[in-house]
């Protein structure tokens, strides 16, 4: 490299730790600072990439082991309520954004590639990380001191919200590991049919049905379904159905609800209609994943559904996050040599940053209480 070329170097690098340091400072973040939320880099590469690649860029070099921040979860936290995404627009991501505006990422053919990506893992591996019944989406924790109780807290309660009564037969669409129907039928007296797009999670499913518990676990595309039910669930699921797919969606659930049934629709969504995936997360944890907006819901919904009740305890969803990161922390010596020190900081970044994200309100959790023709006298929501 000649001297021209190293002085260029220099004041580039010079220029982005300028520019980087003035934004960063509008969330009380220091660029090498000492607190726990302050980011300390090791190469101004980091910051080329995260201006240029937004989130992506950030989250591969954290990957790569190029920057650090004690606490992870309070970092994004601050970028998050200082509205920071919104000031660094990458030039990089154009066509990633045209991408997932038109074309159909979650159809019959690719919906099983987020299974294979991330729910395939192991079973072991979200047993260390999850509630004792492996339940693999935000808890309640209006009274709860514990994962396990939050959970339990949670499933109750979208019990009670479809009052559920013995001898029911109850529709799960993506079922996971059957948390809610094993809980359902052993509390409730019902008989469950879930659908997963995860081979994981239907052999897993096949233990609890040798406990005799009246459930079906079926590896199989929602769109497939065509038979009826008293009450459906989906719990964690819609986040992976797609804007494209959101009409087909809700005509599975019309036509497979009976008219005076219920349909309770728990999903995480966004505050704006339209706007892009997350690169990152999109390439490393949930492969063609689209959060919802309430009004893209409410367009699907139209003249199928009458929106019964709408609860956002989003909130939640940061102490669910922690909760899972502490055990994952606890249990990661028993796999680190299967997934090594990449995935590590890979599944890190995912539950703290996602924790953030709750945290400072940027996605909410929301259930839909849904009916086909209304309930007589009004819905009365259970608490």
């Amino acid at each position: 490299m000649s001297f021209s070329e190293q002085d260029a170097s220099v004041s580039k690098a010079s220029s982005l730790y300028h520019t980087a340091g003035e934004l960063l400072a509008k969330a009380d973040i220091q660029l090498d600072g000492s607190r726990p939320w302050d980011m300390r880099i090791k190469s101004t590469e980091v910051l080329d990439r995260a201006l240029s690649e937004g989130n992506l860029g950030l989250g591969e070099a954290y990957m790569d082991g190029l920057w650090e921040a004690d606490q992870l979860d309070e970092f994004f936290f601050r970028l998050l309520r200082a509205n920071l995404y919104e000031q660094v627009k990458p030039s990089k991501l154009v066509l990633h954004a045209l991408r997932a505006k038109l074309t159909n990422l979650q159809s019959i053919k690719r919906a099983w590639q987020v299974g294979e990506a991330h729910y395939d893992l192991g079973n072991d591996f979200y047993a260390a990380m999850l509630d004792k019944r492996m339940t693999y989406t935000c808890g309640y924790w209006k009274n709860a001191t514990t994962l396990d109780e939050a959970q339990e807290a949670k499933l109750d309660l979208i019990c009670r919200k479809l009052d559920l009564k013995p001898g029911m037969k109850v529709l799960d669409i993506g079922c996971g590991w059957g948390s809610f129907m094993a809980y359902a039928a052993e509390h409730y007296g019902v008989e469950c049919v879930g659908v997963t797009i995860s081979r994981e999670q239907a052999e897993y499913g096949k233990s609890l049905m040798k406990r005799g518990l009246p459930v079906e676990f079926r590896l199989q595309d929602y769109r497939e379904l065509n038979e009826t039910f008293d009450a459906i669930v989906s719990i964690g699921m819609f986040e992976h159905v797609g804007h494209k797919n959101h009409r087909a969606y809700m005509e599975v659930a019309h036509r497979c609800l009976r008219d005076d049934g219920l349909f309770l629709l728990h999903t995480i969504g966004k505050k704006v209609r339209e706007s892009t995936p997350d690169p990152w997360i999109d390439r490393y944890i949930f492969p063609n994943g689209d959060l919802p907006s309430i009004g893209q819901i409410g367009d699907a919904a139209g003249e199928l559904f009458i929106t019964e009740d709408l609860h956002n305890f989003g909130a939640d969803y940061d102490k669910t996050l922690m909760a899972w990161h502490a055990n994952f922390e606890r249990s990661w010596p028993q796999f680190k040599e299967r997934f090594g020190e990449r995935f590590y900081r890979m599944w890190r970044y995912y539950l703290l940053s996602c924790a953030a994200s709750f945290r400072a309100r940027d996605i909410q959790l929301w259930q839909w209480v849904l009916s086909k023709q209304g309930v007589l006298g009004g819905y009365q929501r259970v608490d």
